[in-house]
């Protein structure tokens, strides 16, 4: 079945620093999402989570590669982009950020309508996204402002702002981030409704694995600009096979195991290094483990393929070795 949104060998590049190197800020990627499918991107900041899902949303212009939906090539002429926003839809982290201070609740759902020309009931459209969104009756909430609503309520118009337009596809870049604990909950049960009711596929970014097992179907581990290792949510978390997996697994509160403390930060990337890109913060390499099996050398100097878009993988010599 051909998914709903694809990327093929992405690359995106910014300027080096005083005439340095090209940052490498996604650097190979595959990657798809299906009809009705949610799928968490997720990664440590800085990782390339945010850069490849702007790319996605044809936001950033990729150096290389290609972007799909619904099987027909992503367009960047300003006529295409236009309708192609329509049907994928962006739900920011910070609510209180993406809302308007001096615009009402009804003028915020609304403004996708009118941006896009919308020729229908455009009350009975912002009534239903609101409602779809949570916030009943919607007519109360018309007239408020941002200041006067709860953060959870801010996040709710925000996700009806992107529902108004009725996407296929939403791209929520760390939906709960800024939110309190009890609030958090009841968001991802909204996504997870939408998905249900609707059929509304979505890419959702977010640092939290935790997160990322409460509403995934599928999960993809970014590091250094590429994609380490990929799979369903169960196969992902419940037996994680690449060291950097393991390692943000490790810190979560249930977690079996000891926690893994990585050494220093993600290399430049304008400098990626050769081989493996984790090789230098690997607890499998530090402890000896990948020279007991052969693998060390191959780890700091030969590199591993981009992984297939679907299906279950992890880019890493020592995970491979069997």
């Amino acid at each position: 079945m051909t998914p709903l949104l694809s990327a093929t060998g992405l690359h995106v590049t910014f300027p080096g620093r005083r005439g340095g190197p090209p940052a490498r800020a996604v650097d190979g990627v595959d990657l798809d999402v299906g009809a009705g499918e949610i799928v968490a991107l997720v990664g440590e900041s800085g990782c390339g989570k945010t850069t490849l899902a702007r790319s996605l949303l044809g936001l950033v212009r990729p150096a290389s590669g290609s972007v799909t939906f619904g099987g027909t090539p992503l367009s960047y002429a300003s006529r295409d982009l236009k309708a192609y926003r329509r049907r994928v839809q962006l739900v920011l982290q910070d609510p209180s950020g993406s809302l308007n201070p001096r615009h009402t609740v009804y003028d915020a759902v609304a403004e996708g309508l009118r941006i896009h020309a919308y020729e229908g009931d455009e009350r009975a459209a912002v009534a239903s996204a609101l409602s779809r969104a949570g916030l009943r009756p919607p007519e109360r909430f018309f007239l408020r402002y941002p200041h006067e609503l709860s953060g959870g309520q801010r996040q709710r118009v925000v996700i009806a702002g992107a529902l108004v337009l009725e996407p296929e596809l939403i791209v929520a870049d760390e939906p709960v981030a800024s939110l309190d604990a009890s609030v958090r909950g009841e968001i991802l049960a909204l996504l997870l409704r939408l998905r249900d009711e609707l059929g509304l596929s979505a890419l959702v970014v977010t640092h939290d694995l935790g997160l990322a097992w409460n509403i995934a179907d599928r999960v993809a581990v970014m590091y250094l600009g590429r994609i380490v290792e990929t799979g369903t949510v169960e196969e992902v978390l419940s037996a994680p096979r690449h060291p950097y997996t393991q390692a943000l697994l490790s810190v979560l509160p249930e977690s079996p195991t000891a926690p893994v403390v990585l050494s220093g930060e993600p290399p430049d990337p304008s400098r990626v290094p050769a081989g493996c890109r984790f090789h230098a913060r690997c607890q499998v390499l530090a402890s000896g483990e990948a020279e007991r099996v052969g693998v060390a050398a191959r780890c700091r100097t030969e590199d591993l393929p981009v992984l297939a878009g679907h299906g279950r993988g992890a880019a890493c010599h020592w995970a491979d070795r069997e």
